[in-house]
């Protein structure tokens, strides 16, 4: 069994790892509220520590998952940060969704270091991280990920290594873009059918069995049509992940005009106090007829 070290209990980082806990990994666990480490010590085990230098001093894999890059840049590089105590040969492995500038600049510094470094942004939301359900999209070195793949099988169902430091990131950005266009896509066309008289709960079941169907589709109608937005991944996240792919385009000369639109969509579903509802809530700019 390894020593694991995990910098982040957030809504992913949490559940993500209880998963490396129980499967017997040795975990020590560092929050930047230190009662929610307290907690996490108290349920699963292993121990806390105070900075995230403590933390990962010693372990053999270091995992981080923060809300963006200054986040990450303070719980790597900071004057407490995890790069100057991670030992020579270990590997960090970097959950949060951030820009592949960043996981290039952290992949350069921990070569610099002796120790490895992949960029592992996931997708499968909160119940994939609560189930371990996640899909890891990664960027590095294939001797890392070889290193490092039975510690994130703990809580993903699918992972696969994309291409040099930031490829993981760049994947992340192509996976939101893909959502928001289907999330767009399933809110007019409930809201299409609600106003042409149709049980939408009756439709869905039809045609989620044929090339209509998606993720989305299956996971979110139901409270879609119930007006419930209380079930993952939340609009101001989102806004930030859209945010990091338009940036991007702008580098490498690619057009999203959808992303754009679908992006003002959002933030009018905040102005209107939705920043927490999940991102399905795009349905509630749309009118539904009596």
């Amino acid at each position: 069994m390894a020593k694991v070290t995990f910098l982040g209990l957030g809504v992913m980082g949490y559940p993500m790892a209880r998963h490396i806990a129980k499967a017997g990994h040795d975990v020590t666990v560092y929050n930047r509220t230190t009662s929610k480490a307290e907690k996490w010590v108290k349920e699963f085990g292993g121990k806390f520590a105070k900075t995230p230098k403590e933390a990962s001093k010693d372990s053999d894999f270091v995992f981080c998952c923060v809300g963006n890059d200054n986040d990450l840049k303070e719980v790597t590089l900071g004057i407490e940060g995890a790069f100057h105590s991670v030992k020579k040969n270990a590997v960090f492995i970097d959950n949060t969704t951030a820009s592949a500038k960043i996981a290039r600049e952290l992949f350069k510094a921990a070569k610099e270091k002796g120790f490895g470094f992949l960029d592992a942004p996931v997708s499968g939301g909160q119940a994939g991280a609560e189930n371990g359900q996640l899909t890891v999209m990664i960027g590095g070195e294939d001797k890392d990920f070889e290193k490092a793949q039975d510690i994130i099988k703990c809580y993903s169902k699918k992972m696969k290594v994309l291409g040099p430091a930031g490829s993981g990131q760049l994947a992340k950005m192509v996976n939101q873009i893909c959502i928001v266009g289907l999330v767009q896509g399933l809110s007019e066309g409930i809201r299409f059918g609600q106003n042409a008289g149709l049980n939408m709960e009756d439709v869905i079941e039809v045609i989620s069995k044929g090339a209509a169907q998606s993720w989305q589709m299956e996971n979110r109608y139901k409270t879609m049509i119930q007006g419930k937005f209380d079930f993952g991944f939340a609009v101001d996240w989102m806004r930030k992940d859209l945010g990091i792919a338009m940036d991007e385009a702008k580098n490498n000369g690619s057009e999203l005009p959808i992303t754009k639109i679908i992006d003002s969509y959002y933030a009018e579903v905040q102005k209107t106090s939705g920043n927490r509802f999940d991102t399905s809530s795009l349905i509630t700019r749309l009118k539904k007829n009596k």
